[in-house]
Order: structure tokens, then sequence, then C-alpha cells
């Protein structure tokens, strides 16, 4: 028996464009399930399956294997995840263009090389190998992408402050024209972007992160025409700038990802400008603690981040670690809370994290789904305590 709204097996290849082979070698890989089985083993699927088959037959196309694409989405259908998706597969689709312009540049001087010198440069034909491989990266590039914006959303949508956090970080920073400013750990370039049309026209921006696919988001979005940013991809323990080269360097929720925090703060005291300032940002103990409470709740084997992060660099411990390269420490605080009706934003958060959450989650995603539905039924508090030191 049909159900109203679904599709049988060959009815949605054929409206997919794809073999039913392909439909059921996806079923048996654990992929795309069908939304329905009836009692005589007939699979039927949904327009909400049309969706996650996009995603699948997208990152296929950008090189993706199968396991890879089976860490990378998720089933479901919520527009708050969809668009979010979206917005992040467009970005992979403009690195992967990049990149082939790239492999296109290289082929194109290798050519003349050839033709001019009637002989091989060996090292352009390696640097075109080396880049032939750069999607190995990409996998990372797309979860840490996707991870990033489905924090920042949280707390775009939900945030009780009607400053937001990049517009009250903005404010502590003090820009003036013909500054010099360093950011470690740019991610998405997200601050910048929100701030853009306030900052100085002479000032200048180094924008700086471990990752080339971080940069290249943040240098997209900023724009390739504005002159005020450059862009560099270092480890921040090691900034190959000069002494007293930057009034202000930036490190925004950032140091407690580092291994070693008393090299980056030796290297952020050389590289600033004598009365130079160093603003970094971090979380204190109770920071989303009522997130942490309903995984637990749901499944106390899970822990949304391998470390914690106030322990290794927070609002409680933070001033210890930096006085003894700053004469002068103020600690702010940020005062906000979210209050969060939904329940689709909030699991994509916990999604997100740096924790063992999707050992648990991902094939019990439907029930978890429907526990955070009933438990935000009438919506959450959630406590944020987060702030920021300024070091002089």
């Amino acid at each position: 028996m049909k159900k109203q709204g679904y599709y049988s097996s060959g009815v949605f290849a054929h409206m997919a464009h794809v073999t039913l082979r392909t439909i059921r070698y996806y079923d048996k890989q654990n992929i795309l399930k069908p939304s329905f089985v009836n009692e005589s083993g007939a699979r039927f699927y949904t327009d909400e399956d049309f969706a996650r088959l996009q995603q699948i037959l997208l990152l296929k196309y950008l090189g993706f294997s199968l396991e890879d694409i089976k860490e990378m989405i998720i089933d479901d259908s919520d527009y708050h995840y969809m668009i979010n998706s979206l917005h992040i597969q467009r970005k992979l689709i403009q690195d992967r263009i990049e990149q082939m312009q790239l492999v296109e540049k290289a082929i194109q001087d290798t050519t003349e090389v050839i033709e001019t010198h009637h002989n091989i440069d060996w090292s352009q034909m390696l640097n075109l190998i080396h880049l032939t491989g750069m999607e190995k990266s990409m996998k990372n590039q797309y979860q840490n992408a996707s991870n990033i914006s489905s924090r920042i959303n949280l707390h775009h949508l939900y945030s009780q402050n009607k400053e937001g956090w990049f517009s009250w970080i903005y404010s502590q920073c003090e820009f003036d024209d013909n500054m010099k400013v360093l950011e470690l750990g740019c991610g998405d370039g997200t601050f910048w972007i929100e701030n853009q049309t306030k900052l100085p026209k002479h000032i200048q921006i180094t924008l700086s992160d471990i990752s080339e696919g971080m940069l290249r988001d943040a240098h997209r979005s900023i724009g390739h025409d504005d002159s005020r940013f450059s862009y560099s991809c270092f480890d921040c323990s090691t900034i190959p700038y000069d002494d007293n080269s930057f009034d202000l360097v930036i490190a925004n929720h950032v140091l407690f990802y580092c291994s070693d925090i008393p090299a980056i703060c030796q290297e952020v005291c050389r590289v600033l400008k004598p009365n130079g300032t160093f603003i970094c940002s971090t979380y204190g103990k109770d920071h989303m603690k009522e997130i942490r409470q309903l995984v637990t709740d749901f499944d106390d084997r899970i822990v949304l981040s391998a470390k914690k992060l106030y322990d290794v660099f927070g609002l409680e411990n933070g001033n210890e670690q930096l006085a003894p390269y700053f004469s002068q420490i103020e600690l702010k605080h940020y005062d906000d809370e979210l209050i969060v009706p939904d329940s689709e934003p909030l699991i994509s958060y916990i999604l997100s994290c740096h924790g063992n959450q999707n050992q648990y989650l991902i094939n019990h995603y439907k029930e978890f789904r429907a526990f955070i539905q009933k438990k935000i039924q009438y919506g959450i508090h959630i406590t944020k305590d987060a702030g920021i030191f300024i070091c002089r």
C-alpha cells in the first residue's frame, strides 16, 4: 500500500535522474534510507529525501567518498539546517572553482616552459600534482565551516543582548586610522564581515588562521577589493612578523584550543608595539551549561567537548596565565543569555560540538530530536558566560 506524499523507489529514482540501482545501493550503505517500508518490503521516499539526495550527489560530484559523505550529512529536513547546508555547499563549489583555476594555471605555465625551453620543469609538474590533491582537505573544511556556522547561528537567533557579541567586541577594540591589527584564528571572518562598514578607511588588518580553507572563506566573504585586509596562514605559536609590528592583536575564542599558551603570549608580546593591546576572549565554567545537561539526560556517555575549554583557558584562570606577560589586564564580561524556543538550531549546535556526541546521536537522531523537542516545548533558558581580557 502506497502512502500519500510518498514515492516508490522507481519513481523516486526517475525523478532524481539516477538509477534504481543507485538508490538501492545508498539504502544498503545506510546513506539514504527510505522514509517508509510497507508490509511487502516496498520502499518509499519523500520530498525530504530529495533534499538529502541533493547533498549526497553534490558531495559525490566534488569527489568525496561515500564514507566521507556518511559522516558529513544528517537526516534533517528543517529549513534552518538546509539553508546552512546549502551555504556551505556553495562555499565548497567556490573552493573547487578556485582550485581548478590554479590547476589550469599550473598546466599553462608548464606548457609554456616546455614550448620555450624544450624541456620539462619538474618542479612545476610536481606543483600540479600537489594541487590536484587539494580536495583531501575539503572534508575537514566542510565540517569546520558547518560547525562554526551552526554555533554562530544559535547565538544570532536567540541572544537577548541587543548588542551582538561581534559588535560588542568591536566596541572594545578602539580602532583608529593607521592602526596595524593582527587577528589570530580568524575563522570565516564573521567578526570583520559584521563590522566592515564601521572600520576606519586607512587601517591595516592581517587575518590569520591555521586553516587555509578558513582563510579562503574569510577572504571571499570580506571581498577581494578591500585593500585594508591581508591574509596569512600560520600556527599562532610562531607568528611570522617582526618585533613591534602591531598596535592590536585579537584572539577571539582561540587560546583554549592551543597547546602552548605561554608560547603564544610570548609571540604576541614580541609583535606588539610598546603600549600595544592584546584582546582575547573566552568562556567561563557556566557557559551553555543547560545544553550539557540536556545531552547528558539523553545519554550520560555524551561529552560535548573532549576538553573543558574553560579549564584550558577560561574566565576563571585566564588572568593568571596572562599575568607573566602583560602588566595591565582587565576582565570584561559580556552580559547575555539565550532563550531558545525551537529545537532545530539547538540540535545543529549540539552536533557541531567537538566531543563524542555524533558517536551516540547519529544512529539515534530521530529519537534524540523527539527528546529535545519535548524538553524545550515551552522554550529553554541557556546561560552565556563569556568575556574578554584586555591586556597591555
